[in-house]
């Protein structure tokens, strides 16, 4: 029985390679639509792919067209080549605003991008299209069941985009160990706290900052110095005001100390 049951699903399997072939080679506009069908159904995605390429142009404007064009555009996220399902999706929201599967086209189209956002150290084109895409879903479908997920990925990203600028800025202080300049990185944490108010990098953000103010202030002529030593104790202060019990606060009191060491030769 096992081996008749073998025999039966190759037989069936050489059969529907013979279909998928001779629809490659056809002319036949219908034998393609029917057969990528076939393929699409049985998960068979970068096969069906192959087929809807071929009749997706030929197609346009007809009867079937709208059912088509959403497979082609599932098949492609389903093999997650996501730049184009983003597109085909969008081009299908755009071109059948009257179609029940709208909402879901638009927000896998806005998934799309979603999950073409790379890792934060890389460019954030992606990342920042992405929350564009799900925030325009939401404001579009506000009562979607998918609410829940498209704001979780909007949460993502953002955070993917915060943890860029921080990185940003925190490297101006490095770089200052070398070139002197710590002015840049004070400017640079300055503006991501500012655009960030609510970051769960505000205490390394401050942290840095103080070490930043404080190199400055070491580093300074004795002309400047005095008033740079103050800045540095008002970003100390604003640090242990946010965090008193801050992971920094030890290499924080310490430089305090010396701070407080170097203020003493200007009461003299």
């Amino acid at each position: 029985m096992s081996k008749f049951l073998y025999v039966f699903l190759v037989a069936v399997l050489l059969t529907s390679c013979s279909q998928y072939q001779k629809a490659l080679k056809s002319e036949d506009l219908a034998m393609k639509y029917e057969v990528a069908t076939k393929m699409y159904d049985a998960g068979k995605y970068s096969k069906a792919i192959r087929l809807f390429e071929q009749i997706a142009a030929p197609n346009r404007g007809k009867p079937q067209a709208e059912k088509l064009f959403y497979m082609f555009a599932q098949s492609y996220y389903q093999t997650k080549q996501y730049y184009l399902s983003g597109y085909q999706f969008e081009s299908f929201v755009a071109g059948y605003p009257k179609s029940e599967k709208r909402e879901e086209a638009a927000f896998l189209g806005a998934k799309s991008f979603y999950q073409l956002s790379p890792v934060y150290s890389i460019d954030q084109t992606d990342t920042q299209k992405g929350i564009d895409k799900l925030q325009e879903y939401i404001n579009t479908y506000p009562d979607s069941p998918n609410m829940a997920d498209a704001n979780k990925m909007i949460t993502e990203l953002r955070q993917k985009l915060e943890k860029k600028a921080f990185e940003i800025a925190k490297q101006y202080n490095t770089i200052g160990e070398w070139s002197r300049d710590y002015n840049a990185a004070i400017k640079a944490l300055d503006n991501f706290i500012v655009d960030y108010p609510g970051t769960i990098y505000k205490e390394d953000a401050l942290f840095y900052k103080f070490d930043s103010t404080y190199k400055l202030a070491i580093n300074s002529i004795h002309s400047k110095m005095e008033d740079r030593l103050h800045t540095a104790k008002t970003a100390y202060s604003a640090l242990i005001r946010f965090k008193g019990d801050t992971k920094y606060k030890a290499k924080a009191d310490e430089m305090l100390a010396n701070i407080d060491k170097e203020l003493q030769q200007f009461s003299k």
